[in-house]
């Protein structure tokens, strides 16, 4: 038997914070130094960041609307189950228990043991296994515990890039890049190679949908959850722009070239050889941050999958301190085989490949609705609707085509991750149809 729903702990600040934590995460720490691959243009490589934010501005706006008209945590499974049909949901739902928190978990682990094992004398595993076990622990005993200490970390998260922006803004440290647009910039944010790159910085993005899994435990979330997803994506934006014009002011593009920690070679640079171990420091403790950001969030996919597939329903049970954490656990255990096997980072190549494609398809349910359900309760609606939609398909349809053309390895994995999602939907079921109509969760 389903124990009640519990009454709603999370208010504004608990949602923008995990929206803030879960963008925030391993992407714009390891991002860069392949960006720089693709091209050495210093306005180039800024639009990418600027258009990304766009982009996953446009995103937020467009899930707003959706979390404001059709209730109830799960995100994409809740949204496309709805809007298309429910099979369409639970595939959705596998693709983000795996591909969209498990995995990413399960890196910023790991990542969290490369930078901070070294500092504290601890093997890199060992601490990327203990950071997976505390973070479901937390989560497990209530959602507001969780949610109070997602606020505290992702202040100290926001605060230590300002003070990094701070420090290079100070610094000495000069590369010599120019950011002014040349000739050749335009020519380069409209080729295949920007597009490859957007895929890369659209995954280091992609946490602005976070308060959308979760909405059913948010105070007044027909308002604060749209606030959150807007003003957490801004934030973002503004701090992602300035910090990757830091790392190109201060860093010679060879430097860091191909490095994935590439955070401290930049700091070595304004700081001094101290200024790398600092760094280690400041990253590992963002990406505790991101590890409990996704372990609040992705669990709520698994309990609202569960609470109508059958076969899955004791994932739906909450314990007495009304958290739900059978999911919690589950989710945990995944990531914890992908830390203890090592096989995740296949995953994460064609990652940003199969969740942008998700999106899109969550983004075009904004348009279906309007066009299906004309009077279904709106208390938000997207601004600029429709331009706003469009241009987030825009960008996602033309960096998914090239990928395919370019990248047809990791389209392939995406591919096979869909088949495998399909293959479990077929074998647990896909929920009550009855029960996925756009606005049924809502009161009255």
């Amino acid at each position: 038997m389903l124990m009640p729903q519990p009454r709603r702990p999370l208010g504004f600040a608990a949602a923008f914070a995990t929206v803030v934590a879960n963008i925030v995460g391993t992407g714009v720490f390891t991002t860069l130094g392949f960006l720089v691959l693709e091209t050495t243009d210093g306005f180039t490589l800024l639009a990418l960041w600027a258009v990304g934010g766009l982009i996953a501005l446009a995103g937020a706006l467009s899930y707003g609307e959706l979390s404001a008209a059709i209730r109830g945590s799960g995100g994409e499974y809740r949204f496309l189950g709805r809007i298309y049909h429910p099979g369409v949901g639970a595939v959705a739902g596998w693709v983000s228990v795996a591909v969209g928190f498990a995995a990413p978990v399960a890196l910023a682990a790991m990542a969290l043991g490369r930078y901070g094992g070294p500092l504290v004398q601890v093997p890199g595993r060992t601490l990327a296994i203990l950071a997976i076990v505390g973070a479901t622990a937390i989560h497990s005993l209530a959602p507001a515990v969780g949610g109070k200490v997602q606020v505290a970390v992702t202040s100290l998260k926001v605060l230590l890039i300002v003070a990094f922006v701070g420090a290079g803004l100070a610094s000495g440290a000069e590369s010599g890049l120019s950011f002014a647009p040349t000739s050749a910039s335009l020519g380069e944010i409209a080729s295949g190679p920007f597009a490859i790159s957007l895929i890369f910085v659209s995954y280091a993005y992609s946490g602005f949908n976070a308060a959308a899994y979760f909405q059913g435990e948010v105070v007044d979330a027909e308002r604060n959850v749209p606030r959150a997803l807007v003003l957490g994506t801004l934030l973002v934006t503004v701090l992602y722009v300035a910090l990757n014009w830091i790392f190109l002011r201060t860093t010679p593009i060879g430097e860091m070239a191909g490095m994935a920690e590439f955070g401290s070679v930049a700091a070595e640079r304004i700081f001094g050889a101290a200024g790398g171990r600092v760094m280690s420091g400041v990253i590992a403790l963002l990406l505790i941050s991101t590890v409990s950001a996704m372990t609040l969030a992705g669990p709520r996919v698994i309990e609202s999958m569960a609470e109508d597939i059958p076969a899955l329903r004791p994932l739906a049970q909450r314990n007495a301190a009304g958290a739900p954490s059978r999911a919690v656990l589950l989710q945990g255990g995944i990531a914890l085989a992908f830390v203890l096997t090592d096989s995740f980072e296949g995953v994460l190549t064609y990652a940003g490949f199969t969740l942008t494609l998700f999106t899109l398809l969550a983004v075009v349910g904004v348009v279906v609705l309007r066009r299906t359900h004309p009077d279904l309760p709106r208390p938000y609606r997207v601004w600029g609707y429709p331009l706003t939609p469009l241009f987030f398909v825009g960008f996602s349809l033309w960096t998914l085509l090239v990928v395919i053309r370019d990248r047809p390895m990791e389209a392939v994995g995406g591919a096979v991750t869909l088949g495998v999602a399909a293959l479990l939907t077929w074998l647990v079921g896909d929920g009550d149809p009855g029960n996925n109509k756009p606005g049924a969760d809502r009161p009255g």
